[in-house]
């Protein structure tokens, strides 16, 4: 299994711009392959969503749902690695972990992610 690593830097950001995208009900995802091994994962929850409290508490959600789906299916062998960002919607404060799981396996999905 890929390990799930945090996204860094304006440069990996920058270059997600150019990637696939997908989105469903609470959120978008972009994501591109990359060269190296591994899963890269930038997060962005917005004050739209809500306060600090809600912004993380979305963040913690979205991590365990993908962590979870990576465990479940893992990148094929063909694929060495990926860059992904999450871009949570503001419907997503009131959303509950089923639904944005749902929600990030649908855009994944829409999005052609591996």
């Amino acid at each position: 299994m890929p390990n799930v690593r945090s996204l860094k830097g304006d440069r990996a950001f920058r270059r997600l711009r150019r990637g696939t995208s997908g989105s469903s009900a609470h959120l978008t995802v972009r994501w591109a392959a990359r060269k190296h091994e591994g899963v890269h994962v930038g997060i962005v929850v917005s004050r739209k969503v809500g306060n600090a409290v809600t912004r993380n508490r979305v963040r913690r959600r979205l991590r365990e749902a993908l962590n979870q789906r990576m465990r479940e299916q893992p990148l094929p062998p063909d694929v060495r690695g990926a860059d992904l960002i999450v871009i949570a919607r503001p419907s997503a404060a009131e959303a509950g972990y089923d639904a944005l799981k749902r929600s990030l396996e649908r855009a994944l999905e829409r999005s052609r992610f591996p």
